[in-house]
């Protein structure tokens, strides 16, 4: 029986104020890399939960997200391993709220930082991925969609152990 491929889902948030757009400096298997807030979709969360929770991970501030920007299917082969990984990624945009008294950025991320579109556009060898400057182009290109877009069945928020009950 041949492995069935499993493209990993993240969720990404493409937040912009005053002509800037909010990026985050992490430390990554490649070195020190500028990304959106982003991160693994977690078992038991819908997209939209997701992004709100890697946002405020990420960057300690809240993130109510209104619409979606797009959907996007990439392909990473790590240099130092080789290690070959497909990547289903569901950008949002939304409302960044307050900072969360007492929060702290996840482990590896250095800091948050606001970028003009020339300043990424002129980064991109720092970029963690090409989605970076795709998603902040569909934004400025006026790219949105719906949020109830993309559904999450109920049967998402059951946990495992109450399936088999």
């Amino acid at each position: 029986m041949t492995q069935r491929w499993k493209p990993a889902v993240t969720v990404a948030a493409v937040i912009e104020r005053n002509g800037q757009y909010l990026l985050i400096e992490e430390h990554t298997p490649e070195g020190l890399r500028l990304n959106n807030p982003a991160g693994h979709l977690d078992p038991g969360e819908s997209p939209e939960q997701g992004v709100a929770r890697e946002t405020l991970e990420e960057t300690t501030h809240t993130f109510t997200p209104d619409s979606l920007v797009g959907v996007y299917l990439s392909r990473f082969q790590r240099p130092a391993t080789g290690e070959d990984v497909t990547y289903l990624r569901l950008a949002y945009t939304g409302q960044l709220g307050d900072v969360v008294p007492g929060r702290t950025l996840d482990l590896g991320i250095v800091r948050t930082l606001w970028m003009t579109p020339d300043d990424i556009r002129a980064s991109v060898a720092r970029h963690r991925s090409p989605l970076v400057l795709r998603c902040m182009e569909d934004h400025l290109a006026g790219q949105r969609f719906p949020l109830d877009v993309v559904r999450t069945d109920p049967s998402v928020f059951v946990s495992a152990g109450a399936k088999a009950a």
